[in-house]
């Protein structure tokens, strides 16, 4: 079945050059690219975006990390998108993240494994279609 997603290249990768990387290998895995753009996310985005997590102790750092450079915000489009690219992102902590995903590649152990982890994908259609509202307002 034919979804869409969200996928967000954070500030850490934006800074280490690895969008394009992270593009390729969306696109190699036969998705399409149906927006892509570099912001610098908003107090009201990154709000909206983590409303889930308000009030937890890592909420603010998160919301610190995420504002603290450009993040590439991606709409990619194919069937089964959703589980794909998480997938191909690895697991949260890159540490730990198989090599070939794209935390496992490319991410470093930071010490803040959960932020700092080059990519968030969307969990569930409904989140994708809440969160690409965020980034992309009318699409």
């Amino acid at each position: 079945m034919t979804e869409r997603t969200l996928i967000l290249v954070k500030p850490d990768g934006v800074a280490r050059g690895l969008s394009g990387e992270v593009l390729a290998r969306i696109e190699r895995k036969g998705y399409v690219l149906e927006g892509v753009e570099l912001v610098n996310a908003t107090a009201e985005q990154l709000a909206a975006h983590y409303a889930e997590h308000e009030g937890k102790p890592f909420y603010q750092p998160l919301v610190d990390f995420m504002s603290s450079g450009p993040v590439l915000a991606v709409i990619a489009s194919g069937d089964g998108v959703i589980a794909g690219f998480r997938s191909l992102a690895g697991t949260t902590d890159p540490t730990t993240a198989a090599p070939g995903t794209i935390r496992g590649d490319l991410g470093r152990d930071w010490g803040e494994k959960v932020q700092k982890n080059i990519v968030h994908g969307s969990d569930s259609v409904e989140s994708a279609e809440r969160e690409i509202a965020i980034w992309f307002p009318g699409r």
